[in-house]
């Protein structure tokens, strides 16, 4: 499933297979993926950790809804989210797989945290559950973001792997 526009103009499909066009939009120009999309994350993670002194945050949290990679950049602010969008059509297979599994991970994690939140727990089960939720969230935030990073590329040689160091630095190899 995508939310790009089914129309997108020809030079938009170029710039989504254009490397330095990919790292200049801090889009990785291997998988395809923006690190971006982990915001969606972050935000409620730091808000969990803050329920132990700020339990007021617990509408806001309760609020947060899960978003698939595609529908994030539909909703974003990312400047080149159109970019993101077609590159997301044509992202490496492995990676995306991958991250989407990272995310349905994270969604359900979130998704019993929210649930618990709902039961309008005492304040300290509260600042418990969001330590407790924070905890599992943040290294799973950490795997999608070396995913996306194309850090999960363990076969790529050792070329490979300069290639990509100088894409993202803008040498011409």
């Amino acid at each position: 499933m995508t939310s790009s526009p089914p129309t997108a103009p020809p030079d938009l499909r170029a710039q989504a297979r254009d490397p330095a066009v990919l790292a200049r939009a801090n889009i990785n120009p291997v998988t395809r993926l923006a690190t971006d999309y982990l915001n969606h994350y972050n935000e409620v993670i730091m808000l969990l950790e803050m329920l132990e002194s700020c339990p007021e945050f617990v509408p806001d949290i309760v609020g947060w809804q899960p978003l698939r990679y595609d529908e994030y950049f539909v909703k974003s602010r990312f400047k080149d989210r159109e970019l993101a969008l077609v590159a997301w059509e044509i992202a490496e297979p492995s990676a995306r797989q991958e991250l989407e599994a990272l995310s349905d991970h994270m969604n359900a994690i979130l998704d019993a945290t929210l649930d618990a939140l709902k039961l309008e727990l005492s304040a300290r089960a509260t600042a418990r559950l969001g330590t407790e939720a924070s905890g599992w969230l943040k290294p799973i935030v950490a795997r999608a973001g070396s995913v996306i990073n194309g850090e999960h590329l363990a076969g790529a040689t050792e070329d490979e792997h300069q290639a990509m160091v100088d894409v993202v630095f803008g040498r011409n190899g």
